[in-house]
């Protein structure tokens, strides 16, 4: 027969090994598109896989055909839109959405989620610089402005750095953001045409790459890197990318 010392023993073995496993935060990833597909989104999704796996939280990846609503989004402490483009939400999806971020939750945005959604003002809101045009993919410099920014702890105050460099529809600074890294327009060709009406016309000393704000009692984190496949396997791009998740979902800094 079992010691009554024995069995409590167990039991709070076993309460123990639920607190030590559960998971830090959970992770809804959604990479849906309504236009463009970029390529290194397929390389997105298994360095997605590993982050969640070496940091601890739990990641799932919504499906097309799963409908975003609040009993869904309850379940998740931060939404992450990697390479999303075009009208991906309906009007519920939205609400649901909005709830969501006002509940406290958080928003991570890569690179193409500020090509998404243009007529849902909340979303332009919360994004804050929405994507007008870019050059070809070429390498610049890159300042640092917040080295205190978790997963910017390790990068230098300037950088060398191969990608696509967004030019915004707006890209001055705007009032309760906090800029985290810059792109020198002196160091790459900006310069960009299609058609007649879209043309480059640069953002002078301030070209914003990666920010962060408070919003609508929430929290909102994007970084325009992510366009290049292999930066995927950029450990630095993820040190910082996983910064900016682990601050959406957590609040911490």
């Amino acid at each position: 027969m079992l010691s009554k010392n024995f069995l409590c023993t167990c039991v709070l073995a076993l309460l123990c090994f639920g607190t030590l496993s559960a998971q830090q935060f959970k992770a809804l990833l959604v990479v849906q598109t309504a236009g463009w597909q970029h390529e290194s989104t397929f390389s997105a999704l298994p360095a997605m896989e590993k982050m969640a796996a070496r940091h601890d939280f739990k990641l799932d990846l919504k499906q097309r055909a799963m409908p975003v609503n609040d009993k869904m989004l309850a379940n998740y402490d931060v939404v992450i839109f990697i390479n999303t483009t075009g009208d991906i939400f309906n009007d519920a999806e939205q609400m649901a959405m909005e709830k969501f971020i006002q509940s406290g939750k958080g928003w991570v945005g890569v690179h193409a989620a500020s090509d998404t959604e243009y007529d849902w003002k909340w979303y332009t809101d919360m994004v804050g610089h929405m994507f007008k045009i870019h050059p070809v993919v070429q390498t610049a410099m890159v300042d640092v402005h917040d080295s205190s920014f978790p997963g910017l702890e390790g990068w230098p105050k300037r950088k060398m750095w191969t990608d696509e460099f967004y030019e915004y529809k707006d890209g001055t600074k705007k009032e309760g953001f906090n800029y985290l890294v810059t792109v020198d327009e002196s160091t790459y060709d900006w310069q960009a045409q299609w058609g007649p009406d879209n043309k480059a016309k640069g953002h002078g000393d301030f070209h914003p790459m990666s920010w962060n704000h408070e919003y609508d009692g929430g929290r909102a984190f994007y970084t325009n890197f992510g366009h290049v496949p292999a930066v995927f396997e950029d450990p630095d791009f993820l040190q910082h990318l996983y910064g900016g998740i682990w601050w959406a979902a957590k609040g911490k800094r």
